[in-house]
């Protein structure tokens, strides 16, 4: 391994981030004060290098006691963990959330996407930018989706300190804003979790029926309303008994791919490498959706109890759970939920006395889309740039540190334990026979009630949108996010289930559904879609690294131009959509084209 360490010296506040979490080093070579050490050799490489992982909490204990990576504390964290200079360079700025460069401590992330282009974002940025003026000691950043679609347009303030302070303003005013950045402390208190849920307190709910009921910070009250109920029938039916409710329950992935979840778990159960892990996918990224957020702030415990039933299927001892980094209220809970849970006995070596041992550690994100691709996520929790692996192999067979990993998101996770209260039969009869189930779905955009609402699969997208309040002027709904693809106002009767969005030529993907009235202007809407996808590509795979800039070049000049030149780029956009489709290596590149696409074909967008 080649290392080349700068001259740099850390300061001692960034020295001290970095001890807090790997402890104090041990030799010269690690950054110790020590005259008389050789530095012509290293002790304890091995040790270092195993620790590869801490790379990315290493990168955040920085940013977040300073506000940025400066270039002495970036060789520092290198020597402590032997990782090389440039490969630590590479992943530190692969995160939108972190900087290299130097930045005030204060950072106000102003949304700029789908839902909060819509509520007004530009004016919003405009206003705070006037108001805040040069010299404030505040750094205003247009960000990408912060989670808050519900409460358009949103402002997550993040002041770096011990300990580091955020503060969120959604919906955000100009006066809102800048008070959070300039005085985290005293910003008024986010709303609860529940009033993101206009049918909360109503009767037949399942994945949401604790949202607002129970007090998020105790367990006790969790378990008073049916917490952990699920786990003690998970360790009566024993680990194969689980996997074959579950697989019997007709349950798939949430999070878009629809892959059978029980078909996953006994893939992984039955690898005889040891040893497996469980990855818990909270990294919810895609513009538009904010179902994950809702249940980690609104019944953190039911994460962790369905967390631990699948690391007890599936034969893992280690969960590791990925959170968006723009997620601080989430963050704060699950943290006192997994603390509590491992006090009373419902995590670590002997949970529930069954002498089954499994424990939860966090890893937070630091702001890229793609590390919603479960092998990009691996990647990251290891130390590396957030890049997809090619498949085969699998992450069933070699996924987390080369070993057998299950990955699952949020809702996936949470359905498991109905699944196992009720009995997979009662669950399947729910839905349709091919998507069952209840489904959690993210209302935004043009609409009076936005929020997360559930239903059963098979409900139709007319059926959702009287719930939410669509609004007269309905131009278009865009289902699946940015990711997916645009729907008339006339097509209000697709069915909302896997193969029924499928067969209307969209897709339901993770459950996004963004309602636009004529006061949007779609041009604008799917250049804001071509531009997300060229930040957020990692760069890996050519189709996409370029195809995703060819494609916002082409919807500029089309804003531009009319007539057979409009017509020429439009040619141009079908050939490199079909072209990232086709060849890109993974999800991001494959669907980049797709809300584009559907606009053209559907609603006639630049006729």
């Amino acid at each position: 391994m080649d290392l080349h360490f700068g001259d740099s010296k850390p300061t001692d506040e960034e020295r001290a981030a970095v001890d807090a979490l790997l402890g104090p080093p041990e030799s010269s070579w690690e950054g110790a004060d020590r005259s008389d050490a050789d530095l012509r050799w290293a002790r304890g490489g091995r040790e270092a290098r195993d620790r590869r992982d801490l790379l990315l909490p290493g990168l955040h204990a920085i940013n977040d006691r300073v506000g940025w990576i400066s270039d002495g504390a970036l060789d520092y964290l290198c020597r402590r963990l032997t990782v090389p200079p440039a490969e630590a360079y590479g992943v530190a700025t692969f995160y939108a959330m972190f900087s290299v460069k130097p930045r005030p401590a204060t950072v106000l992330h102003v949304c700029t996407d789908l839902a909060c282009a819509a509520a007004g974002a530009p004016q919003l940025c405009a206003g705070i930018e006037e108001r805040l003026g040069l010299g404030s000691g505040v750094a205003v950043e247009r960000s990408p989706c912060l989670g808050l679609c519900e409460r358009a347009p949103a402002a997550l303030a993040i002041r770096a300190g011990d300990p580091v302070r955020t503060a969120v303003s959604a919906p955000a005013t100009v006066h809102d804003a800048v008070l959070a950045a300039s005085a985290p402390d005293s910003a008024p208190e986010e709303p609860p979790a529940a009033l993101a849920v206009p049918q909360a307190g109503q009767d037949g709910l399942m994945l949401l029926h604790r949202v607002g009921v129970v007090d998020p910070s105790s367990l006790d009250d969790y378990r008073a309303h049916g917490g952990y109920t699920a786990l003690r029938r998970a360790f009566e039916l024993g680990p194969a008994g689980v996997i074959r409710e579950v697989t019997d329950s007709g349950l798939v992935g949430r999070g878009g791919a629809a892959f059978p979840t029980g078909r996953k778990w006994q893939a992984t159960a039955s690898q005889p490498d040891r040893p497996h892990y469980l990855v818990c996918n909270a990294d919810e990224s895609e513009p538009g959706t904010f179902k994950d957020r809702l249940l980690m702030e609104g019944d953190p415990y039911a994460l962790v109890e369905a967390m631990t039933i699948a690391g007890y299927a599936t034969g893992a001892h280690q969960g590791y759970l990925y959170l968006r980094g723009e997620y601080p209220r989430a963050l704060h809970r699950l943290e006192h939920a997994i603390a509590q849970a491992r006090a009373r006995g419902l995590l670590g070596d002997d949970v529930l006395g069954q002498g089954y041992a499994f424990d939860i550690e966090i890893r937070r994100g630091a702001g890229a889309y793609i590390c919603g691709e479960e092998t990009a996520l691996f990647n990251s929790i290891e130390g590396y740039r957030g890049e997809p692996r090619s498949k085969p192999p699998f992450p069933v067979e070699k996924g987390l540190f080369g070993k057998p990993t299950v990955e699952n998101n949020v809702e996936t996770l949470v359905n498991v334990l109905p699944i196992l209260t009720m009995g997979a039969p009662a669950y399947a009869a729910i839905g349709t026979r091919r998507s069952t189930g209840p489904k959690l779905f993210c209302v935004s955009g043009t609409v009076e009630r936005p929020g997360v609402y559930e239903l059963p699969f098979g409900a139709t997208l007319g059926d959702l949108l009287v719930l939410a309040g669509v609004r007269d002027g309905l131009r278009a709904v865009l289902l699946g996010g940015a990711a997916g693809g645009f729907v008339r106002a006339d097509e209000l009767d697709i069915p909302l289930t896997f193969e029924g969005t499928r067969e209307a030529g969209t897709t339901l993907g993770s459950g996004v559904v963004m309602a636009f009235d004529d006061s949007v202007p779609l041009p604008r809407l799917l250049l804001r879609i071509a531009e997300f996808f060229r930040d957020e590509s990692c760069g890996q795979c050519v189709p996409c690294r370029v195809g995703t800039v060819r494609q916002e070049e082409a919807l500029h000049r089309i804003a531009e131009r009319t007539g057979a030149a409009a017509a020429d780029d439009i040619a141009l956009l079908r050939e490199v959509g079909r072209a990232m489709r086709d060849a890109s290596i993974c999800g991001l590149g494959q669907t980049a084209w797709n809300a584009v696409e559907s606009a053209i074909d559907r609603l006639g967008a630049y006729e």
